[in-house]
């Protein structure tokens, strides 16, 4: 039986990880309106979790009951909306008789996804021969639809977009910003990939100061700039940092105050995105609309924290807000900084991270020397000392969050693992 019970684990595990994957796949849809009208709840609930994702949150979507007859129903005095969804579990023939009375009432401009429950090639050339857009066997999985929906609304020479990343520590001081820096340097370094790093914390960002840049526009004016933003405009706010990197930094001075509305970085984003593979976000510790907003639609979120009580509740509080938020993605990553400080009781890595369900994928020790001397200085560890152990963490972190390597057990980094080796 335990043999039995650890295959099927193996196996709900390995389609939890092919789902997970797929959904990474997923390019956000964008402003549309969707319709369904299914038949069954297995149909429906796919359809009603894929409208709560992040990749849909610019999407208006309704589920009705009822199918083609009932959509027939309601077009005949509504207007259509951008994409109809259909479920029908009619043989071939009838399905075929019920999508031409639903076409007399359809607007030409609406596509049409068809959801059947036979699995018969004939009947899906013949659809696709009549101008429905897709046609999908039940069951269908949430990916699938997604999925659909992306292609059908994104141009087939579209470029990728860029993966955000969004670091935030659990409490303010906890080393989150300096975590960002260090990993975003890590990625364009090591895969060559181009990289923008963002620092969002406007009025006391420190981005430029640890990459010793004075910019004389940054941040602020892409925010207060959006209704004109490109990738043009936002090419010339970018300063260069290193091969691959470039960096938004915030204003160097306080001259004005700032309160954000939830969508006030959204253009900001995916203008980056469009244009490079990796968007690096700083996040200042707090708790705004446009902070949850952020966080929310990120595809890796890195939770910095040190090993107390205060960062444990707030990690907790931060873990389980955005697992409600974002119901189809992997859980926030949590790295454990600052540790070992000498005479600081400590909550031990393994006690930190019972309650939060995560495993750290990076656990890097308390050496004030390196980390001050590298702010001082204007670099990134790796460029004072290339053999420091934090280098090694901030790298699996790199891989970890591009997709180029798996979380292992965290070991133990910087001062702590010196002091071992002595």
């Amino acid at each position: 039986m335990s043999r039995l019970s650890s295959d099927s684990e193996n196996a709900q595990m390995s389609f939890a990880g092919e789902q997970s994957a797929a959904m990474d796949a997923v390019r956000p849809v964008p402003r549309i309106s969707i319709q369904a009208f299914c038949e069954t709840d297995g149909v429906a609930k796919p359809i009603e979790r894929a409208a709560e994702d992040r990749r849909m949150a610019k999407a208006h979507v309704r589920v009705h009951m009822g199918g083609i007859r009932a959509a027939t129903e309601h077009y005949a005095s509504a207007p259509t909306p951008n994409l109809v969804i259909l479920e029908s579990k009619a043989p071939p023939g009838e399905l075929v008789g019920e999508l031409d009375g639903l076409a007399e009432v359809c607007d030409p401009g609406s596509k049409v996804v068809v959801v059947g429950h036979y699995n018969d090639v004939a009947l899906y050339r013949e659809l696709i021969g009549r101008g429905i857009s897709e046609y999908l066997v039940a069951p269908i999985a949430m990916s699938d639809l997604m999925a659909v929906i992306g292609r059908l609304y994104m141009a087939d020479d579209a470029p990728p977009i860029g993966r955000t990343l969004a670091f935030v520590g659990a409490k303010g001081g906890v080393g989150s910003s300096t975590l960002a820096h260090n990993v975003a340097w890590s990625i364009s370094q090591l895969f060559s990939s181009d990289v923008v790093l963002a620092d969002l914390d406007l009025p006391f960002g420190t981005a430029n100061i640890n990459f010793d840049q004075d910019p004389a526009q940054g941040i602020a004016e892409a925010i207060f700039s959006a209704d004109r933003l490109d990738s043009v405009f936002l090419d010339r706010l970018l300063s260069k940092c290193a091969d691959h990197l470039s960096l938004l930094a915030a204003p160097s001075i306080l001259d004005r105050t700032y309160d954000f509305d939830i969508d006030a970085f959204t253009a900001l984003i995916e203008t980056a995105q469009r244009s490079t593979p990796v968007v690096a976000l700083d996040i200042p510790h707090g708790w705004s609309d446009w902070t949850k907003s952020v966080l929310s639609r990120a595809d890796e979120i890195v939770i910095c924290a040190t090993p107390d009580l205060a960062n444990l509740r707030n990690a907790k509080n931060l873990v389980d807000t955005l697992t409600r938020a974002r119901p189809n993605d992997k859980p926030p990553h949590l790295v454990l900084n600052q540790l070992n400080i000498p005479k600081r009781p400590e909550i031990s890595p393994e006690e930190f991270a019972e309650p939060l369900g995560l495993d750290p994928i990076a656990l890097i020790g308390f050496d004030p020397a390196a980390f001050g001397t590298a702010a001082n200085n204007g670099r990134m560890i790796a460029e004072g000392d290339v053999k420091h152990p934090a280098v090694e963490a901030f790298q699996h972190i790199a891989h970890v969050l591009t997709g180029r390597g798996e979380a292992k057990k965290a070991k133990r980094s910087g001062l702590f693992s010196l002091l071992k080796r002595k």
